[in-house]
């Protein structure tokens, strides 16, 4: 069955196909940079009563070693059927697109799962092997713990892949509210996508409320109180335009001569208290020192 986190560990190099780059570092994979990537159909199915489908496939373009596939798949525990589906999906897209090299990158939440998938799946017979593939495999035991705010807000794509290949550190919580300090600040249209992209790693663990309670803190707070401040001061700039309107309105219908600079003075005031002292002092005043003189 598809799970979040299954679909976090996938989707998230669809969302931040640069991420593969700085992955392929860590695993210490020396892989062109690249200069592009496209998403691809992720469906493998041939004429055949059998649907066969990778999770994330990738074409990465590259600036001198020109492109090659990247097929992601997300494992959250072990499965015997892939090491018949996984050479199936390596051979199947080597075939279909022009001999293009093709790279299987796994992710996984916990060790024993990591391990098993980095073990090389071999066809053929006996010391004579057809086929051997070896996975790139990023898991707990080799992706970074990162608890420095500065390394997380320096590649965040990588820090929240990171902190959900962590989901069971007993650390998670501090890998959290590093993440999401280093989304304090952040435009929304950056921080939306790797909040929601979090909470789906961490699926129905503990650590999930923790990050809700988190970003409630870290984020949420200060949009909304950014917006209620904005908000504040419309509202009393909306006042202040009010009560300078009815002042010049009463000083006009009471016959009292205003010059130019004090009716500037009345229009460009932003302080609705002193715009309601000079209103009601303009209800009995008949000069303008009156009105605008010491009390």
């Amino acid at each position: 069955m598809v799970s979040p986190p299954h679909e976090a560990m996938h989707r998230i190099f669809q969302d931040y196909p640069g991420l593969f780059s700085r992955v392929s570092e860590i695993l210490g994979v020396n892989i062109p940079p690249p200069t592009s990537a496209t998403a691809l159909p992720t469906d493998l199915t041939e004429n055949s009563p059998v649907e066969r489908r990778v999770d994330t496939l990738l074409r990465i373009e590259t600036e001198n070693d020109g492109p090659f596939l990247l097929a992601i798949e997300a494992q959250g525990k072990k499965d015997p059927r892939k090491t018949t589906s996984w050479p199936y999906y390596v051979s199947y897209l080597h075939n279909k697109y022009s001999a293009l090299p093709v790279l299987l990158l796994v992710i996984c939440q916990d060790l024993a799962t990591a391990q098993w998938a980095a073990r090389p799946i071999t066809i053929g017979l006996g010391q004579w092997q057809t086929l051997t593939l070896s996975p790139l495999v990023a898991g707990p035991h080799n992706m970074p713990v990162i608890t420095n705010v500065a390394e997380a807000r320096k590649d965040l794509a990588l820090a929240t892949l990171a902190a959900i290949t962590h989901a069971d550190n007993p650390d998670v919580g501090a890998i959290l509210k590093t993440l999401s300090a280093a989304l304090r600040d952040t435009p929304e249209n950056i921080t939306d996508p790797i909040v929601e992209l979090t909470a789906q790693g961490l699926g129905n663990r503990p650590a999930a409320q923790q990050w809700r309670n988190l970003v409630a803190v870290d984020t949420s707070f200060y949009k909304s109180f950014m917006s209620e401040e904005i908000r504040d001061e419309g509202r009393a700039q909306g006042r202040a335009e009010g009560h300078a309107d009815s002042l010049l309105l009463l000083l006009d219908v009471r016959g009292i001569a205003l010059t130019d600079e004090t009716r500037e003075q009345i229009s460009t005031c932003q302080d609705p208290q002193l715009l309601r002292h000079w209103l009601q002092r303009a209800a009995t005043a008949t000069t303008t020192e009156e009105v605008f003189g010491e009390q």
